[in-house]
């Protein structure tokens, strides 16, 4: 089992650049794969950005590209989400998830999943 807990949520303004984190504690060393979901209200949970924590390229989706960073402290459990230039688009429940392998968009490739952070941007 792996526990993972979100972090960083709130209020913020268009344009803002809030980072989310997410602590994760447990069977640590079975994951190496990370991600990033969100849910906006009356949508569908969506992918946002997956790294491997040993390294490698990290995946984003296209809305978030060149905005969003996501990246680890290994030595600490966390994994973080840099936001950048938010928009009110981008309000949701944020999620971190982890990887059963392959880094994938698809909900069913992560099975562990932290409650959620709330992250409201206002215009």
């Amino acid at each position: 089992q792996v526990q993972l807990v979100e972090s960083g949520g709130g209020l913020v303004q268009a344009g803002g650049s809030p980072r989310l984190s997410c602590a994760a504690s447990g069977r640590t060393f079975s994951t190496d794969g990370m991600g990033w979901f969100r849910q906006a209200p009356g949508k569908e949970r969506e992918f946002v950005a997956a790294m491997r924590l040993s390294g490698g390229t990290a995946y984003y989706a296209t809305s978030v590209k060149d905005r969003f960073t996501i990246s680890s402290d290994n030595a600490k459990n966390m994994v973080f989400l840099q936001m950048n230039n938010l928009k009110p688009d981008d309000t949701a429940v944020y999620y971190c998830a982890t990887a059963r392998g392959r880094l994938e968009v698809a909900e069913r490739a992560y099975n562990y999943w932290g409650q959620g952070t709330q992250v409201t941007v206002s215009s």
